[in-house]
């Protein structure tokens, strides 16, 4: 046999074990990942408990009646539960969650069941507005960076700093304004239909413009950074010294390295979305999680509170695990 077969024989297997060590090294991280995502909720579902149980009052006396002595409370308390160390009831809240069960809201309904109706609602508000963040931050983040230091590039940048300085509470604010009082295009409030969804498509625009007013300003700068800290990469002064058009360069070499930073910052802005949420759909009307959300606190149900962080979590957990395997995925393409 000659060296070079046998140097072949001895390179195949070697490369290999090398391939079967970097995809045993990534799924290790992806399995890191997701352990560190499931602890962070389970810290985040304790805090909730334990914020509920700082409040003055409790679900008992929120709900008492004027007159009530103080054996008809402590018989509700103990009813509810509440006579029993904060501990305890989060560790039972959090051995039935596996099964399914959120637990029992202080007015004695099942979670799941309040929850069936406004999340939903909840999930397309949010979601609608992430897709179309994330469609304009990508056309304008590629537009500015094809042209730097050009004025559309200039306008672009300060233009989208200043839409994410802006809470969502204004925005809704100004555009309640605009397009309901001024010009009565759009209706101010959200009416519900017999199924307890918006009656018109066009209840969702105001809300969904006040989601994605500020995150796309955010993400577009992040659309900007990433693909400007990929300009001075190797692969891609070759491709403009070999005289390739500037659309070709941005989005065969540039947006490909730009991708794990992209979705991070389109993943964080999940958060910011149900976050933000929960304030436009009060201000609108809504019959999302927010009112929910806001009533549950008024009445101090930890049950329902949790619930309602429970499923937001569970979606934001999701989508941050997807943007950390885009980037694992990026990262072992490079190797």
């Amino acid at each position: 046999m000659s060296r070079t077969a046998k140097t072949g024989a001895v390179t195949a297997p070697t490369e290999r074990a090398g391939t079967a060590r970097r995809a045993g090294h990534v799924a290790l991280r992806i399995a890191g990942t997701v352990v560190r995502r499931l602890v962070m909720l389970v810290v985040l579902l304790a805090f909730v408990f334990a914020a509920v149980e700082l409040l003055p009052g409790d679900a008992a006396s929120a709900a008492s009646e004027r007159g009530e002595s103080a054996a008809d409370l402590a018989a509700r308390r103990h009813l509810l539960g509440l006579d029993r160390p904060m501990w305890e009831r989060f560790l039972y809240w959090m051995t039935a969650l596996p099964t399914g069960d959120l637990g029992t809201s202080a007015r004695g309904q099942k979670v799941t069941g309040l929850l069936a109706d406004p999340l939903p609602n909840t999930l397309v508000l949010a979601m609608s507005a992430f897709l179309i963040t994330m469609v304009l931050s990508l056309v304008l983040g590629c537009w500015s960076a094809a042209r730097p230091g050009r004025l559309g590039d200039r306008i672009i940048s300060h233009t989208s700093t200043a839409a994410f300085a802006v809470p969502e509470f204004v925005v809704s604010a100004v555009l309640l304004l605009v397009l309901s009082l001024w010009t009565g295009w759009l209706p101010a409030v959200t009416v519900t239909g017999g199924d307890g969804k918006p009656a018109t498509w066009t209840m969702l625009i105001m809300p969904i413009l006040a989601l994605v007013i500020p995150q796309t300003g955010w993400n577009t700068r992040v659309v900007r950074g990433a693909l400007a800290d990929q300009a001075p990469a190797p692969h891609v002064e070759a491709a403009h010294f070999d005289g390739l058009s500037v659309r070709r360069i941005l989005l065969r070499h540039q947006l490909p390295g730009a991708i794990p930073a992209i979705a991070t910052g389109l993943a964080t802005s999940t958060g910011l979305l149900f976050g933000g949420a929960v304030v436009v759909e009060t201000l609108f009307n809504y019959p999302g999680i927010g009112n929910l959300l806001a009533g549950a606190v008024a009445a101090r149900d930890t049950p329902l509170i949790a619930g309602v962080v429970m499923c937001a979590g569970a979606v934001i957990s999701l989508v941050l695990l997807a943007a950390d395997l885009i980037r694992y995925a990026t990262l072992g393409a490079r190797v």
